[in-house]
């Protein structure tokens, strides 16, 4: 069986529901949404590339190593996708990533809430040791937003992998371990309550 099972999690400002083929139309008017498509940092499908994305997530869900949502804002709308990927049940650990959002939900406090409800679930319904995020080097908002989290940085992984136009990406590994998690947490849901 595999770990952990697909479930849906509810916010205020997200929903993070089970990828589905459907949701394809969606979260193609999603990626046009500030062309996420073109930043060389990131390996974000184009609107045309959205379904074979989905395929390959649920290729990988069926294998046992990634767990996709589709990401709908408060209006039930796709805006973005999320995983749980390298899966390690074994260890319970698991990375969040695979992250993107559209443009119109970027800066909002629609990630923080969904970062807020995977921790949640992974660290208190699947006993997670540790959860892990992992970005490229150059992606400095995505640094910056992981750092804001709290996540701390447990190392680069230098040359780590070839991005789609041939050049070696350096893999920034960040993490949370269960001790911490509970003033995570408290911070996380004060950046939430504060008045914006």
């Amino acid at each position: 069986m595999p770990w952990p099972d697909p479930i849906t999690l509810t916010g205020t400002y997200a929903s993070l529901v089970p990828l589905q083929r459907e949701h394809a139309d969606g979260l193609a008017d999603a990626v046009r949404d500030g062309e996420l498509w073109k930043l060389w940092y990131t390996a974000i499908p184009g609107p045309e590339g959205v379904a074979q994305e989905i395929e390959r997530r649920l290729a990988l869900q069926a294998a046992g190593s990634m767990l996709p949502f589709t990401v709908l804002d408060a209006t039930g709308r796709a805006c973005g996708m999320t995983t749980y990927m390298n899966i390690d049940a074994a260890h319970q650990r698991v990375e969040i990533g695979s992250t993107w959002y559209a443009r119109r939900v970027q800066r909002t406090p629609l990630n923080t809430e969904c970062k807020l409800m995977l921790m949640t679930h992974a660290f208190e319904a699947l006993s997670c040791i540790a959860v892990e995020f992992r970005t490229h080097f150059f992606n400095q908002q995505s640094r910056r937003g992981i750092e804001r989290l709290g996540a701390r940085l447990d190392g680069v992984l230098r040359s780590h992998s070839r991005m789609s136009n041939g050049t070696l990406r350096d893999t920034c590994v960040y993490s949370i371990v269960a001790a911490e998690w509970p003033t995570v947490k408290t911070h996380l849901r004060f950046q939430l309550a504060k008045p914006r």
